[in-house]
């Protein structure tokens, strides 16, 4: 059975079910030509391992906490807290506590003209 995406003005719960953090529950809510939007439940055991994705992404910790690895050093979100990344970086992303995500990709050909590493060099 293919997963039915939310249509436009449909309500949509982000918050995770009661068996959601037992498995690793990565749910496409909404996808559309131009963007993708994820809910992620990440169990603290279960990293995400590093990958890239073609089109820039936001991804916004809802609950738990999060540690995001790109541009050389590690992102820690909390509940509230998002960060940016630019198409075609390589990031990893795991739960220092066991977390709910809302990852948004924006799809279509990776922009041009902006910089894709981190202007403010990576010592933080």
């Amino acid at each position: 059975m293919a997963l039915q995406h939310a249509v436009s003005g449909e309500r949509i719960a982000l918050q995770r079910g009661d068996d959601d953090i037992a498995h690793f529950t990565s749910i496409a809510l909404v996808k559309t030509e131009h963007m993708e939007l994820i809910r992620l439940v990440l169990p603290k055991e279960k990293p995400m391992p590093e990958h890239r994705v073609e089109g820039e992404m936001t991804l916004v910790c809802l609950e738990g906490e999060i540690a995001f690895d790109a541009h050389g050093r590690t992102t820690i979100l909390r509940p509230n807290e998002m960060v940016y990344l630019a198409g075609g970086e390589p990031h990893a992303i795991r739960a220092n506590k066991d977390a709910v995500a809302l990852m948004t990709i924006l799809l279509g050909p990776v922009r041009t003209g902006g910089p894709t590493r981190d202007p403010r060099g990576s010592g933080n």
